[in-house]
Formats: structure tokens, sequence, C-alpha cells
């Protein structure tokens, strides 16, 4: 079903953005995941942080206000429509960043995040690439991943989760990852597509009207909830298997008990999953990433 949503109503009068509305656009809130997966490689390369200090300080800023930073300004710009239907009051629909002002802010800082990847080598550079690609690819015309309820939440979490801690690693250690810090990245990122069917449910009826097919449209709430509890369960179970079989299990005995917090917290999340999804992000989400910093320093410890 498609729906056009006429925004003459929000038409702004300024001409430049608020300082502030930037900020909003940016989403401050949001920086937070890629930035600590690169410093959970960064520990799992096993490589001392003295004399490094610059390269975690650049990529740590790459990963999380520039680059995650960037994406949600050309997340915001391509879902000015949606964010009309679903929070009007959005810098882009409000008028506080006024005409195309969104647009050139996730360009702009597209540029930037590929000159600062440079700066961290080869390695770091390809990643921010990818990383870049990776934003657009999701939120723009004609890929527009985000429209799919399986890709977009997959694409996001591998960006979020296992992109960057792959490239904390290999910036520190000046080359490909070991493949154990390869497999656990990827099983966090793979985890973390139950973290993004569970944010998508803020906006399930702008989604709906919009044809965004994200999985609480398509599955419904209660099964898109169930499913993204075993998404964002297995790979840590995985993850435990994993540490006792590099003889590490105490580190897996700490996993375990994040993972049976998480199923506590998940009984709760599945009694009601739209109203009680923001709340798992603070509880059940906090021992996720708590557990994948557990893991870090265990494959530093144990490879």
């Amino acid at each position: 079903m498609s729906v056009t949503t006429d925004l003459s109503t929000t038409e702004p009068t300024r001409t430049l953005p608020e300082p502030r509305a930037i900020l909003t656009l940016l989403k401050p809130i949001t920086w937070f995941p890629p930035m600590w997966a690169y410093l959970c490689g960064a520990v799992s390369a096993g490589v001392a942080p003295s004399g490094h200090w610059l390269v975690l300080g650049l990529g740590v800023v790459l990963a999380g206000p520039v680059v995650c930073g960037m994406s949600q300004a050309a997340n915001d710009w391509c879902d000015r429509h949606v964010d009309a239907i679903n929070e009007p009051d959005r810098p882009i629909p409000s008028g506080r960043i006024p005409g195309r002002w969104g647009l050139w802010i996730a360009l702009i800082m597209s540029v930037f995040a590929a000159f600062l990847g440079l700066t961290l080598g080869p390695w770091g550079f390809g990643a921010t690439l990818v990383a870049i690609a990776a934003a657009w690819a999701y939120s723009a015309e004609p890929i527009r991943l985000k429209r799919s309820g399986w890709w977009g939440p997959g694409l996001v979490g591998i960006s979020y989760e296992s992109l960057p801690w792959f490239t904390g690693a290999a910036v520190l250690a000046a080359g490909a990852p070991s493949w154990p810090v390869i497999i656990v990245a990827l099983l966090y990122g793979i985890g973390a597509h139950g973290i993004m069917t569970l944010n998508d449910f803020k906006a399930l009826e702008g989604d709906r009207q919009m044809g965004v097919n994200s999985l609480p449209v398509t599955l419904g709430p209660d099964r898109a909830a169930k499913l993204a509890c075993i998404v964002m369960a297995l790979p840590q179970g995985v993850v435990i298997g994993l540490l006792i079989f590099w003889d590490g299990p105490w580190f897996a005995l700490a996993i375990a008990v994040s993972l049976a917090l998480q199923l506590a917290a998940m009984r709760v999340l599945l009694r009601d999953p739209k109203g009680k999804a923001p709340w798992y992000n603070g509880t059940g989400v906090s021992l996720y990433v708590l557990g994948m910093m557990v893991t870090a320093f265990a494959i530093r410890g144990l490879i």
C-alpha cells in the first residue's frame, strides 16, 4: 500500500538548521553500540593499548559520532515522510532542519567519514567505506533494505556490532583479525538483528502505512518479539559453547549468567511486546552488550 504524506503543513520558514536540531538529528544515544563494539574489537586483538591511544580515540569517534551519526541523518532524510506520521516533532518534518539540509548533512558527514577512515590505515579505511555504503543501502532508494524486516535489521546488526568489532581488532593488530575474533564478531552482529527488530516496534503504525515491511508489521508484534528473542539468544549460546571449547569455562559461565537474566527479561517482554520493547532495550540489551566485552577479554586471554 502506497501512501503519500503531505508535508506542506510543516513547511519550514527558516533557511538554516537549528544547532540543537542537528544534534538531535545525529541521535547521540545511538552512537554507543558501534563505539562499544570497536572497543571490544580492540580488546580482543590482544595488543597492548600503549602506543595506540590515538587510533583508539579516532576509531571510537569514527564509529560513533561520525559514521553512526551520518547514518542517522541519512535515515531521517529518507524517512521524512514516515516520520511525519510517526514522530512529526523530529527535526526534518518539524522544519527545524529546513529544505534539503538533512541530505547535505548526511552527504558532508559521509565524505568526512571517508577522510577520517584514511587515518586508520587500509583496514580502517576499507571498513569505513563499507559502513558508509551500508548506511545508504539501508535507507536510500532504490535499494532501501529498510523495507525488509529480514535484510534491514540484519544489515544494521552487522554494521553496528560486527563491522566495528572487526575494525577495532584489525586497526590495533595492523592486519586481519584472527578467526575467533571474526567468529564472535559475526555472532554478536547476528544477535543484534533481534535488537533491531525490537527497535522497529516504535514505528509500527507509520511503517504499516508507508509499506515498510518490518517484522512487527509482517508477523505481528507477538510473533516478531518471539523471533527477536530467539535471534538474540541463540548466538550467545554458541558463544558459550565456543568459550568452553577454547578452555574458558569461567568466561562461559559469565555469559551464561547474562543470558539467563536476559531470558528472564524476555518473559516480561513477551507479555506485552509493543509496550515493553523500550524497557527491554534498557535491561536485556544492556546485558547483551556487557557480554560482548566479557567475550572480548576472553578471546584476548585464551586465543
